[in-house]
Formats: C-alpha cells, sequence, structure tokens
C-alpha cells in the first residue's frame, strides 16, 4: 500500500487528521518531520563524523578530472 505524508499546520489540524484516521481504522505513526530519506540522513551523519576524526582524502582541483 502506499504512504501518505500530511503537514498539518497547527495542534488543531494534526488532532483533527488523527481523530479522522483512527475513525476510519487507518493505522498510523507519528514521526518528526523531515524532507529526507532516512538512509540518506544516516549516510550524511556517518561522512561527518568520518571528517571529525579524519578520514578524508585531498583532491588537488588540478585533478579532478582524473579520478578514474
Amino acid at each position: 500500500m502506499e504512504t501518505l505524508i500530511v503537514k498539518p499546520k497547527n495542534q488543531k489540524q494534526l488532532e483533527t487528521v488523527e481523530a479522522i484516521l483512527k475513525a476510519l481504522d487507518v493505522a498510523f505513526k507519528k514521526g518528526e518531520s523531515t524532507e529526507y530519506d532516512p538512509a540518506f540522513v544516516n549516510k550524511i551523519e556517518k561522512s561527518k563524523a568520518e571528517v571529525k576524526v579524519g578520514k578524508t582524502t585531498k583532491i588537488k582541483p588540478a585533478d579532478i578530472w582524473n579520478l578514474g
């Protein structure tokens, strides 16, 4: 089945949407709003952690096209 992303503008709208879903016996879960795929976010966080511990590779701008 499909997933719907609902973005209520305020607490009243959120409560109304939840009440409707419950009345229709539609399963739903609440979570933090994010515009990015969680797998993508995890990759970015991993990369940030690697940079903090010095796991980086430096490339001269002139060599960027010779990475093959």
